[in-house]
């Protein structure tokens, strides 16, 4: 049997079904591309029809289509050959207008690519043809791809909307249902369009007639789940019934007891709570000897702490209904999650480049990159290093201090980007110790210095005889040097 969510795909934009804000406007787009000559970003979640509205677009212009998966041809070389030939020449027909179509844009990273989302940005800016971009997670596209192309969001299509494409196809298959199993399939996959249509092609296969007991539900919200068990150990269950309750819940033990722990006090006070908290550090102690070694049969009992133990501890009946939260813990993370990834970043970078551990990057190079970039006041010094490392404006603010958004750190990434393109085009692996990086080309008298040195080894007579400052210097000096040399910072004198 034919995929249906092929056999059924939309062929005009007008069978789009859940999204009419983002089709009318990504029909705009189209329509007046000759005007702006931009290129669009399609981001929402999985199943929602991204992919789909771009080839029924291609179908209501009469464009004929290129499409190239990034996630499988991620790096420059592959972009460049697949979809620049495509985005700057005449379309396939010799005239007219041909939409590119590149899915899952956003599983192209920076360097781990080699190059590969340059090249998608530096594509999107010189494309003579329309391009379209697939993503499900907008923001995990670089600051400077999204800032070069106008962006439609695609929202989770509603379980109303999915009931009559359900409805349809049936009709087209000849399917009989009962119109419960149609809702039944849309609540369970509501926001996936595409999940549903499988599901129903699955559920066809089956049965000579469709029913609401055919269509096996699940809890697919972990959210919900978590909610749920809070209420089972807080104020429902006993001990043995708060646990068994434990067992249907899809969370790990590291985030179950931070949402108990933080949600207790809500329904527990005085000895209760304390008795609670009591069960909550035996079950801490467990995940401490989980992680020390490594041995996941100890979870068990961490969750019998964590639940039974919890449950246990109340002394009286609760009821009504309580405002429970994810843990603060969490969002103490997610404020600096931001800092932290941009800081691993950069000591990535760094300890790829230099041959260290990302430790050592973060602790002993790091903070010297920081201060002697500070505020940027060393331009030149700061444009080398944003070269070397590939850093985006947001990690050169981090480094720096300064402002993301101000002309100078912008300027500092443009002329590092230029200063990469040219060494790249000078096929110069290690241009950054030597001239250049730094914009110049190397001295001739400098470059032979070595040859003719090496070529005079012979000679005994030719070795010079050290002079008494340079014989005296320290040999904790020379060992600082040597500390230099190792750590990469080198590079930068």
């Amino acid at each position: 049997m034919a995929d249906w969510t092929e056999t059924y795909r939309p062929s005009t934009l007008a069978e789009v079904r859940g999204n009419d804000k983002a089709r009318d406007a990504l029909r705009e787009w189209a329509e007046t591309w000759d005007d702006h000559g931009e290129a669009v970003i399609l981001h929402g979640s999985p199943g929602v029809g991204k992919t789909s509205a771009a080839h029924a677009l291609a179908n209501d212009m009469g464009w004929p289509t290129i499409e190239l998966n990034a996630s499988d041809q991620r790096t420059k070389d592959a972009i460049e050959k697949y979809a620049g030939g495509a985005a700057m020449n005449q379309s396939l027909s010799g005239a007219g207008r041909q939409l590119v179509i590149m899915d899952e844009a956003d599983n192209v990273h920076g360097n781990a690519d080699r190059g590969g989302a340059r090249a998608i940005t530096r594509l999107v800016k010189e494309a003579r043809q329309p391009v379209v971009l697939i993503a499900n997670e907008f923001y995990e596209m670089s600051n400077g791809l999204r800032n070069a192309c106008r962006d439609i969001e695609f929202r989770d299509v509603s379980a109303r909307s999915i009931v009559p494409v359900l409805r349809d196809i049936c009709r087209k298959e000849g399917i009989e249902y009962e119109s419960e199993a149609l809702e039944a399939i849309a609540e369970q996959n509501s926001g996936d369009l595409r999940g549903a249509v499988n599901d129903l092609q699955a559920l066809a296969e089956a049965t000579e007639r469709l029913t609401r007991e055919d269509v096996v539900t699940s809890d697919r919200d972990k959210t919900e789940g978590i909610f749920q068990l809070l209420d089972a150990v807080l104020k429902e269950e006993d001990a043995e019934g708060a646990l068994k309750f434990s067992y249907d819940v899809d969370e790990t033990p590291d985030d179950m007891i931070n949402w108990i722990e933080d949600n207790v006090p809500k329904d527990y006070s005085g000895p209760e709570l304390a008795d609670a908290y009591g069960a909550l550090s035996d079950a801490d102690r467990w995940l401490g000897r989980v992680r020390a070694t490594q041995n996941y049969s100890f979870w068990r009992y961490a969750a019998d702490d964590m639940t039974a133990g919890v449950a246990a501890a109340r002394s009286e009946p609760k009821g009504g209904w309580t405002r429970y939260g994810p843990p603060s813990y969490w969002s103490k993370l997610g404020r600096s999650r931001g800092k932290r990834d941009r800081r691993d970043y950069v000591a990535r970078q760094i300890a790829e480049t230099g041959g260290m551990s990302m430790a050592t990057a973060r602790r002993q190079v790091l903070p010297y990159l920081a201060a002697m970039t500070h505020h940027c006041k060393n331009r030149e010094l700061t444009v080398r290093m944003a070269a070397r490392y590939e850093l985006e404006a947001k990690h050169v603010a981090f480094v720096t201090g300064s402002g993301e958004s101000t002309n100078k750190v912008q300027s500092i990434v443009a002329d590092a980007e230029e200063l990469r393109e040219r060494a790249a085009v000078d096929h110069s692996e290690g241009a950054f110790a030597g001239g250049q990086f730094e914009g110049g080309e190397v001295d001739e008298g400098e470059a032979k210095g070595g040859t003719e040195a090496s070529d005079g080894g012979d000679d005994t007579d030719s070795d010079p005889e050290p002079d008494a400052e340079t014989a005296s210097k320290p040999a904790e000096e020379a060992e600082a040097n040597d500390g230099d040399q190792q750590s990469g910072l080198s590079d930068f004198f």
